[in-house]
């Protein structure tokens, strides 16, 4: 909201004048009675910071002309005004504000998950497998095309809108992926960015520019995953395997959403990756044990998800699928040939699935051997414990 205020080209101010609200309401709060509004408290406290910043800073003589008139007399957050097919929510907003065709994609991805999700940047190199340096260079480059953008966060076309759908898609993919599986070393998953996740989804498929098939298969597959977010943990707060959860614990009002965002998603002739996705985790979740999965199916999908998105990830899933259908031996023969590209190689995800292979094909020194390079590149503890149950070799 501060943003639109004030222009994108001030994105950093904003930053640091929310920053500073929130500090002084660590302090004020703890002496004080809260506030009846905190968060308007907390938005009149950035607002006040950052009139205070633009003034202090050379150029700012029209802005600050056109908010001098609202401040008096105002209280609480400012009325927004919309078009007829402007993006009412600030957050999602602000998204397709932050994927711009004039950043470059991977800046799109990096500028939103820090700005809007609060995303660290060890956590944003970790979803995208790169390092943080090139997480910092893919910032900057984003907020110096802001700076150039004019001031005002005007609604841009709905065409111009529908070009930056597949960027928004891919942010809120990895905001429900970090809170499904949290880089933080104390939390293991992070419920409340799964539920902005799909809260912003639903509000996108809302929307005249999101309400198409890509949308709807996001939230399908968002809906199917979280169904299964009560059991993913165990009373210690340890991660379990997909085999050790209870499924009497999954959710199954969640599973019947994503049953019907998946049957709009089958509307046109559009088959996207969230298509294949959210198919897979629709055999997952009704399947009735693991054992009686369809694997068959999953590694059909998989090989969909290959041709639709191509990504040695998919391959990798694809293998792991392919063990459980036809045994271990054959989940190594789709791997056979494959040469990883550096970032994977680097992931524990590639060591964790040779090391569980070879594990099951009795090649157990092959198996020690991943096993050791997937816990030492494991992100948190939580990973580690479960691939030190999932990788135990007999001795």
């Amino acid at each position: 909201m501060l943003t639109r205020r004030v222009g994108a080209p001030h994105l950093e101010l904003v930053e640091d004048a929310v920053q500073g609200a929130l500090m002084a309401a660590l302090t004020v709060w703890k002496d004080e009675t809260l506030p009846e509004d905190p968060g308007a408290w907390l938005y009149r406290v950035a607002y006040n910071q950052l009139i205070g910043d633009l003034r202090r800073e050379a150029g700012r003589l029209r802005i600050l002309e056109r908010e001098a008139g609202d401040l008096a007399g105002e209280s609480g957050h400012p009325a927004a005004s919309f078009f007829a097919d402007e993006v009412r929510d600030d957050m999602l907003r602000m998204l397709f504000v932050c994927c711009d065709d004039a950043i470059p994609p991977e800046s799109r991805l990096v500028l939103a998950l820090k700005t809007l999700c609060g995303f660290s940047t060890v956590e944003i190199a970790l979803r995208l497998f790169t390092t943080e340096a090139n997480v910092h260079k893919r910032l900057g480059r984003a907020r110096d095309r802001l700076r150039e953008a004019p001031p005002d966060l005007e609604t841009p076309p709905l065409e111009e809108l529908r070009s930056r759908l597949p960027s928004v898609h891919a942010v809120l993919y990895l905001l429900f992926n970090e809170g499904y599986l949290s880089a933080r070393a104390e939390q293991a998953i992070r419920r409340e960015l799964c539920d902005e996740a799909i809260r912003l989804a639903a509000l996108l498929a809302d929307h005249p520019v999101g309400a198409v098939p890509e949308t709807f298969a996001l939230l399908a597959l968002m809906h199917f995953h979280a169904a299964r977010l009560g059991a993913r943990l165990d009373g210690m707060g340890g991660l379990l395997l997909l085999e050790e959860q209870d499924r009497s614990l999954w959710d199954r009002e969640r599973m019947r959403l994503g049953a019907e965002w998946l049957a709009r998603a089958a509307s046109g002739e559009m088959f996207s990756r969230f298509h294949a996705e959210a198919g897979i985790a629709a055999e997952h979740c009704f399947a009735p044990s693991f054992r009686q999965t369809r694997w068959n199916e999953i590694a059909d999908l998989y090989s969909i998800l290959e041709r639709v998105a191509p990504s040695p990830l998919h391959t990798l899933n694809r293998a792991v699928a392919v063990a459980e259908w036809q045994g271990p031996e054959a989940g190594l023969a789709v791997l056979e040939g494959l040469v990883p590209p550096a970032w994977l190689v680097g992931s524990y995800l590639w060591d964790a699935v040779l090391g569980d292979l070879h594990r099951r094909a009795g090649n157990l020194e092959l198996s020690r051997q991943h096993r050791e390079r997937a816990l030492g590149s494991a992100p948190t503890e939580a990973v580690r414990e479960l691939l030190r149950r999932r990788l135990a070799v007999p001795t």
